[in-house]
């Protein structure tokens, strides 16, 4: 079959859509890691912490009491109940059960927010740098992304003035990730609740992927929910992955106006329907558990920070933001363009990994064209060998 073949086969939506650049550069790592090839792999924005052990023994038990049946689609009422109460504990909200709605992951509760909110034709503010999935799931909803674009000087930050200027009357959505991945850019208290009572003056949706929330390094932890005057325009959009080491669990959230969020469940109805009923249980587990353990990850993602920062001071020519949170570093790495054959961004991430093995992901997927992303989500063993690695690549660029 032809490539015009098969271009016609396909539709319109799905051609939008790119493979998402994080997942693309994972495979390509798995792939050298079956050969036997050692990796200092920064590619994926996954802890290296094991989950907690309470909340594996919560879904242990789960599965030993048969607790493997579906439930409500939106999630047990004890989950979304859990959910609520620490959100309320931690943040000052009042949102209700109803208000809520567990998910299989925060990208499909970010998924199923654009889908509900977003028609053709729609536009949709996103700052830039952007997580890698923000543009490709507005694209597949027909919306129109309008970039903001951030100052590197200015560490990356996003203000209420900059959202701002970019409302039109087409304007139907604002995303907001803080702390931000890629950058690790935190919104400061004061813009945060500017932004939210701005898209509400303006009946304008404020979807806040707060999946990195408590991983914030300012002191200052804060969330677009606790502004409960506004709270009919706000989407939050979480995830209990980063929060406590439970990628593969799949586990997220989203709470919001009781419209929003019953038109998210009715589409989950029809696509992946309630997420594992383990998963629910190990989630309560997570929520209503001690949160000793979130502290001190936290503290630790400070330290592999700043060696990843000190390391970076003995690469010539690098240079990077001080980031406030999450565990990415996005070092610039314009000095190296146009050096040893190096044309872009991306042709640095291939080449650190094809001959130095070291796993990155290109600023491209994240909307610049002069950084690179590394998760130090790692351990320091890694950093070092990592940066050592980087260090001699570098230098034979000259």
């Amino acid at each position: 079959m032809s490539t015009a073949t098969v271009t016609k086969v396909l539709t319109d939506r799905i051609n939008r859509i790119e493979v998402s650049a994080t997942m693309a550069i994972t495979a390509e790592a798995l792939k050298l890691k079956a050969q036997g090839i050692d990796l200092a792999d920064f590619g994926a924005g996954e802890p290296h912490f094991a989950t907690p052990q309470h909340i594996k023994d919560a879904a242990i038990a789960a599965i030993n009491a048969n607790v493997t049946r579906y439930t409500a689609v939106a999630g047990t009422p004890e989950v979304r109940k859990a959910i609520v109460d620490r959100h309320a504990a931690d943040f000052g909200t009042n949102y209700t059960v109803e208000e809520c709605v567990f998910t299989t992951g925060g990208k499909l509760a970010l998924f199923n927010a654009v889908q509900v909110l977003v028609d053709h034709g729609d536009e949709v503010i996103l700052p830039v740098p952007y997580w890698v999935s923000f543009k490709d799931i507005i694209q597949y909803a027909g919306g129109k992304v309008v970039f903001v674009e951030s100052d590197e000087r200015e560490n990356f930050r996003i203000t209420a003035r900059m959202i701002e200027a970019a409302i039109t009357p087409r304007t139907k959505v604002i995303i907001l990730n803080t702390p931000s991945n890629p950058s690790g850019a935190v919104v400061s208290p004061e813009d945060l609740e500017a932004i939210v009572r701005l898209a509400h003056a303006h009946g304008i949706y404020l979807l806040l992927d707060e999946c990195y929330v408590y991983l914030n390094f300012t002191g200052k932890i804060v969330s677009g929910g606790t502004f409960t005057d506004c709270k009919e325009h706000v989407v939050v959009l979480g995830s209990l992955s980063k929060t406590y080491a439970m990628t593969g669990w799949r586990a997220g959230f989203a709470l919001g106006p009781k419209q929003v969020i019953s038109a998210m469940s009715k589409l989950q109805s029809q696509s992946t329907s309630n997420a594992a009923s383990m998963v629910q249980r190990a989630s309560i587990a997570a929520l209503t558990g001690s949160q000793a353990c979130v502290a001190e990850m936290c503290a630790d993602y400070i330290k592999l920070r700043d060696r990843v920062l000190e390391g970076f001071k003995t690469i010539p020519g690098l240079t990077c933001t001080v980031p406030e949170g999450a565990f990415y570093v996005y070092p610039n790495v314009s000095a190296f363009i146009g050096k040893g054959g190096i044309k872009s961004a991306s042709d640095i991430a291939a080449r650190l990994l094809s001959e130095a093995h070291v796993v990155v992901v290109p600023g491209e997927a994240f909307g610049t064209d002069a950084h690179i992303r590394l998760s130090y989500a790692v351990s320091g063993d890694v950093i070092d060998k990592g940066i050592e690695r980087m260090r001699e690549f570098f230098a034979k660029l000259g």
